[in-house]
């Protein structure tokens, strides 16, 4: 199945491992689209948690997503740099014009000097337990994180200099 078409506005949705909506992000523009990447971006985009809270982004985002890793990134574009959020999640799906995956607590913060921290290991110990995460899913999860810290590194795919410019250089072409 192929993926979006660039240019298109698609909605983004985060799953909990039971199957309860975590998170909705209104709208992100499809930058390219296949069966195993999607790259999108978003400015000012509303995000309803799960309780019905609403909140809207305070900066523009270049969002990365793949078939293979049990991880996304948005890279956040900040006046001193750029900032990535990394959640360590299941591989993305794309379904009914809709990003879909499954979030696992597990996230990684990314500074502008590529230093990180690990965040919310309490909170998916928590969620493990509670949701009954069999063992081979926390291997995976944590084999995908050491995978994440290693492009982070190295300074692979979205972490790359000229990833979030590029990228954001064409997100301007469809505003």
């Amino acid at each position: 199945m192929p993926g979006p078409e660039a240019g298109k506005r698609i909605e983004i949705q985060s799953y909990k491992h039971n199957g309860h909506l975590h998170r909705v992000w209104e709208s992100t523009t499809i930058l390219k689209g296949t069966r195993h990447v999607i790259i999108g971006a978003n400015d000012r985009t509303t995000v309803t948690e799960s309780d019905g809270r609403r909140w809207v982004t305070r900066e523009p985002a270049i969002c990365y997503f793949h078939s293979k890793y049990w991880f996304n990134v948005i890279g956040m574009i900040r006046t001193d740099g750029v900032y990535y959020y990394c959640n360590i999640s299941s591989p993305f799906i794309y379904e009914d014009g809709t990003i879909k995956y499954i979030d696992y607590d597990l996230d990684v913060k990314v500074f502008p000097d590529m230093t990180y921290k690990i965040l919310d290991e309490d909170e998916y110990e928590v969620h493990k337990r509670r949701m009954n995460y069999p063992h081979v899913l926390d291997r995976i999860l944590y084999n995908n994180v050491d995978i994440l810290l290693r492009w982070i590194r190295q300074r692979k795919g979205p972490f790359s200099p000229e990833f979030i410019d590029q990228w954001y250089e064409r997100y301007l072409t469809y505003r």
